[in-house]
């Protein structure tokens, strides 16, 4: 218990030092990326199944994309203990910024891929399109969160309710 106690203090203090690992920024990315592309896939899958225009599809991404990142922070949080009001306004300050990042990135990415936009469910471009935007997604976010973190933003902030 002590052990992990002082892992806690030494990893709180961290937090608001600057002093955050590349580690801790990926695993918080990682995290927001679970939500994103639970959220990107559902939205793409159920606008390209629908057989909706681009832009609706892509707004549901989206919006689902926003709605799965959220949702597993407040999961978490929630079982941390926290009440729901807090666990929400948590989850809106640690994730907004690393989702809508990623957001942009993933669906700049595929605007922008030739074809992509246009492509079914059963196209190896579709799932490869998604697969490359979401790993470029990452690799983008990653530094944002780092930042994010070392300020006691972020992630950061959920931290706290797990200790």
């Amino acid at each position: 218990m002590q052990e992990h106690t002082q892992h806690t203090e030494h990893a709180h203090h961290a937090a608001h030092t600057g002093h955050v690992g590349w580690g801790t920024a990926a695993r918080a990315t990682l995290h927001c990326l679970t939500g994103c592309a639970i959220g990107e896939a559902l939205g793409m899958v159920i606008g390209t199944a629908f057989g909706w225009g681009n832009l609706p599809t892509m707004v549901l991404a989206i919006a689902l994309a926003f709605f799965f990142g959220y949702t597993l922070t407040l999961r978490s949080i929630r079982k941390a203990g926290v009440d729901l009001r807090t666990a929400f306004r948590v989850a809106l300050a640690a994730d907004t910024l690393s989702i809508a990042v990623m957001e942009l990135i993933d669906n700049g990415l595929i605007a922008l891929w030739p074809g992509a936009m246009d492509a079914t469910l059963a196209d190896a471009l579709f799932w490869g399109t998604l697969t490359l935007s979401l790993a470029v997604a990452f690799a983008v976010t990653t530094p944002v969160n780092k930042w994010m973190i070392g300020r006691g933003k972020g992630h950061a902030v959920v931290h706290q309710y797990h200790h």
